[in-house]
């Protein structure tokens, strides 16, 4: 059966139609943040809808940039798009496109895909990534995503690294988020991340603090590997070879976790791929 897949991000969302496990159509269109939710909901409907006869879809996986109640299938808030609190996005979409549709965090759903079709394949457990507009985790495991007790489990963005830091979006202070995602670099810097890890003295700065952040999973979780997405997670060496470098410098002493640090293989598509594999869960 064919699957449309949703990824719902803070700068842009994408979308496609998944034909006998091959990706066969794909859009992508950046955010308008003053047309918030929905002007998104009716891109996205528009979208699907004119994929409907051609090729076809029974099904539809959605990840979404911020907190999802997975046993509720609502939207618990977004803090880089307004509008989507407490929000039953699936309820809607199967109203639209009179399909069933199932919906995740888009951290959780990026560690499907990975996990599953990308560079976390035979590496359980795997903390997934998203080192983007903002900074979500995932964790998948042989029993499937770990999502813990509320669905909040893998929320890695809002880990306190810097008491004394600045105020984070979520009111906290230090947050990982605020210090290391895509959204702060820029306007604490000037400038695009994507400009910023090209310069090797912002990243041996930079990788101090995303290293912090990156330790506590290590060893909370003691993960066969990370892999990191996201737009910042495209600079490729000129971030990981300094980031495993910090790291390792930053890893306690007596810890033999491994440090197995690697980019999506996937790219802009984790997730996409992931809401494939979480559309699955319909058929159970």
């Amino acid at each position: 059966m064919n699957t449309l897949a949703i990824d719902v991000g803070g700068t842009k969302f994408s979308m496609a139609v998944f034909a006998d496990g091959q990706m066969v159509r794909r859009v992508t269109e950046p955010t308008d943040r003053d047309g918030g939710r929905d002007w998104m909901l009716e891109r996205i409907v528009a979208h699907a809808r004119a994929w409907q006869s051609d090729p076809g879809f029974g099904l539809c996986g959605v990840g979404f940039g911020g907190p999802v109640l997975f046993d509720q299938q609502r939207i618990a808030l977004s803090t880089h798009v307004g509008g989507w609190s407490d929000y039953a996005l699936p309820l809607f979409l199967k109203h639209e496109l009179g399909v069933p549709v199932i919906m995740d965090n888009d951290a959780n759903v990026g560690a499907l895909g990975e996990g599953l079709h990308g560079a976390g394949q035979g590496a359980l457990p795997l903390f997934y990534m998203t080192l983007s507009t903002g900074i979500g985790g995932g964790i998948l495991t042989d029993a499937g995503v770990h999502r813990g007790a509320d669905s909040y489990g893998g929320e890695i963005g809002h880990l306190t690294i810097r008491p004394e830091g600045p105020v984070c979006l979520c009111g906290a202070r230090g947050c990982f988020e605020r210090l290391c995602c895509g959204l702060w670099l820029e306007r604490d810097h000037g400038r695009s991340a994507r400009e910023l890890v090209q310069d090797p003295r912002f990243v041996a700065r930079y990788v101090v603090d995303l290293s912090l952040g990156l330790k506590a999973a290590l060893m909370l979780l003691n993960p066969a590997r990370i892999v990191i997405g996201g737009g910042i997670s495209k600079a490729g060496d000129l971030l990981f070879v300094p980031l495993r470098e910090e790291l390792g410098r930053q890893m306690t002493s007596w810890s033999r976790a491994r440090v197995d640090l690697v980019p999506a293989q996937l790219g802009d598509d984790s997730v996409l791929w992931g809401a494939l594999e979480l559309s699955r869960l319909l058929l159970k």
